[in-house]
């Protein structure tokens, strides 16, 4: 099981994948999304959950996603075409952080995915090349609320706290007009969704090759949140716009 299928059963009650309540969710969106005309681009898009809820908000906005995962783009089309709204949704499969679009958008999202870019300020300048005049970027990653362990350093990146964060941010030239800190409550519920639900699939397929792994992986992310990061770690969300735009 590669770690592409790991993330697919694991998200699977939680679409979001990132530590964001349905309500926080649509208050970034409805902050940060230009006009219902827009063009939204997201950077790692996964399945696509961030998309397919701006299209069916907006019924003139058209998205484009981007991940290197096939069958997190076919989950991400099945849906588009439930929903109705696959018309205005194109999907590329390629690295984020390489791809280079016709066009320029009216939003740039990269909500947990900044690992693919480097980190936080390198998935910012990537954005900006993705970015029309007057846009906005919506971008999510991970601070340190309280001192971490070396262990949870080496787990979780070099991270900084968030007054760091946003000072680095204003630094490269944005100014935040919105964002969310999650809540220990958002925290702990998409942590034991993860982990339930990866655990849940191996328990429901008792005979799959797989199921041992699944397990292994699933506790051993448990014990890891549990033990090193739980009480160190927290997620912001900014809705940004370049300061000298």
């Amino acid at each position: 099981m590669d770690r592409q299928q790991i993330s697919r059963l694991a998200h699977a009650d939680h679409p979001i994948a990132a530590p964001l309540d349905d309500d926080s969710v649509r208050r970034l969106l409805a902050r940060a999304v230009p006009g219902d005309g827009a063009r939204v681009l997201d950077l790692g898009c996964g399945g696509g959950e961030w998309l397919l809820r701006a299209l069916t908000g907006h019924p003139r906005l058209v998205a484009e996603g981007v991940d290197i995962s096939e069958s997190a783009l076919d989950h991400a089309r099945e849906a588009a075409a439930r929903l109705g709204v696959a018309d205005r949704l194109t999907l590329h499969r390629a690295d984020a952080a390489r791809f280079a679009a016709a066009h320029r958008f009216d939003l740039v999202l990269c909500v947990g995915s900044t690992h693919a870019f480097g980190g936080l300020p390198a998935t910012l300048a990537a954005a900006r090349e993705h970015l029309a005049p007057g846009g906005r970027v919506l971008v999510g990653d991970g601070f340190w609320e309280r001192e971490p362990s070396p262990e949870a350093v080496e787990m979780l990146g070099d991270l900084s706290d968030l007054p760091t964060t946003l000072g680095r941010v204003v630094a490269d030239g944005w100014t935040p007009v919105g964002g969310h800190i999650s809540t220990r409550g958002e925290l702990d519920a998409y942590e034991w969704s993860w982990t339930g639900a990866l655990a849940a699939w191996a328990l429901d397929h008792p005979t799959d090759p797989d199921r041992a792994q699944a397990l292994e992986t699933a506790t051993a992310h448990r014990d890891g949140w549990l033990r090193v990061y739980r009480d160190c770690l927290g997620f912001v969300c900014l809705v940004l716009r370049p300061t000298d735009a």
